[in-house]
């Protein structure tokens, strides 16, 4: 009567097993002798930009006069944000029609619903460690998952090298959790397995913002082939603070077609179906990110969290704890000095330094030894995690 692949999933989520962990540490004695800080789950601290409150002030505004008032949008977002997203990505070199582009309540949301397009026979790639979302939804349509070795060796971006045909392959880049990111060739390598052997590319490109070298994509859609096997999944939760407004947008080509039938046409159908839309007031001040004063703020932003990412590489730099990611990415992924196992790592930081973390082993079997750290803090916790971390 009921989903039993549910029973195949872990007891607890990692980042609710973390809260409860968090939650009965705050319940003894030791923990008052100084503030926790938390350097765990990736949620924003700074506050949204000034244009993008604006904006929300005048829809709100708008929402209570006659004439002005919305209601029900389009499913698949407003055309003023379309726009506004389509001139993003133009302004990179990538043409895209505004039908291809359809606003969510966020990237999470798309890549699990995405699925529903696809047969349940078909064979999925996940890379390992990796954001769990990708792989407790598969387990829950009861997928098939070959997991993709992402390590030390070749720097925590697996290449399809020497592998067989799969019907979906997952990529995040700059990644979570690891920051590690893909370059041009890596990703062309991808690009042209998919297109030999029919898979489509789910393209998570959440922390594109924090790429600084213009060298390294933002999209799949700079590589070549990319619009017959991909689909791109971004969000403004980390880029602009949207981690309580909810907004995202997912990229569908018009040229994506499997068994005779268009991927973007699905999609519609799916989100006509199932999906009510984003507010009208959360879409115009998404739309207002992309002013060139809302880039600006927006930049300004993402300059403090990098700030706070070269604090922490400096730190463990000079501690001389190997890690990936901080350039490019808010996320620091540093392996557990002295071999200790993730969680054991993460309950001597709780208990001993007061600073929360997520250990690796979280993110699957390749994370274990690893510990993740987010530049989404203050900046004085941040210095003083890592002073902390580095007394240990």
């Amino acid at each position: 009567m009921v989903n039993q692949h549910y029973q195949e999933l872990k007891d607890s989520y990692l980042f609710s097993t973390i809260a409860r962990k968090v939650a009965e540490f705050q319940k003894t004695a030791d923990c008052k002798s100084r503030p926790l800080i938390r350097m765990g789950i990736g949620d924003v601290t700074r506050p949204l930009c000034p244009a993008v409150v604006s904006a929300m002030r005048q829809a709100v505004e708008e929402m209570g006069q006659e004439g002005a008032f919305r209601g029900y949008g389009p499913e698949q977002g407003y055309g003023f944000l379309r726009q506004a997203v389509q001139m993003y990505y133009a302004g990179r070199g990538i043409g895209l029609d505004t039908d291809e582009i359809f606003i969510s309540d966020g990237a999470k949301s798309d890549i699990g619903n995405i699925l529903e397009l696809f047969d349940r026979d078909l064979t999925v790639l996940i890379p390992d460690p990796v954001y769990p979302v990708y792989v407790d939804t598969n387990i829950m349509d009861g997928r098939p998952i070959v997991f993709l070795e992402a390590n030390e060796e070749n720097g925590f971006l697996p290449l399809p090298d020497e592998l067989g045909p799969a019907g979906l392959v997952y990529l995040c880049s700059p990644n979570n959790p690891t920051g590690a990111v893909y370059n041009r060739e890596q990703l062309k390598q991808w690009v042209d397995y998919a297109n030999d052997c029919g898979a489509v590319l789910l393209f998570d490109a959440a922390y594109e913002a924090f790429i600084r070298d213009p060298s390294l994509p933002r999209s799949i859609f700079e590589i070549e082939g990319a619009r017959t096997c991909a689909i791109e999944f971004c969000s403004l939760s980390k880029t602009a603070g949207f981690t309580g407004m909810r907004c995202g947008y997912t990229v569908v080509p018009q040229e994506l077609e499997r068994d005779g039938g268009s991927l973007r046409k699905m999609w519609l159908r799916r989100q006509t179906t199932k999906f009510n839309g984003v507010s009208y007031v959360v879409q115009r001040g998404a739309t207002a990110v992309f002013t060139p004063e809302g880039q600006r703020q927006t930049e300004e932003t993402l300059d403090y969290y990098w700030e706070n990412a070269r604090i922490m590489t400096e730190a463990l730099t000079a501690g001389r704890i190997p890690f990936t990611g901080g350039a490019h990415s808010p996320y620091v992924w540093l392996k557990c000095p002295g071999g200790e196992d993730s969680w054991s790592y993460f309950d001597r930081l709780l208990h001993e330094a007061h600073v929360v973390g997520t250990p690796g082993s979280g993110f699957g079997r390749n994370g274990e030894g690893f510990f993740r750290l987010t530049a989404f803090g203050t900046r004085e916790d941040t210095r003083e995690a890592m002073q902390r971390i580095r007394s240990l």
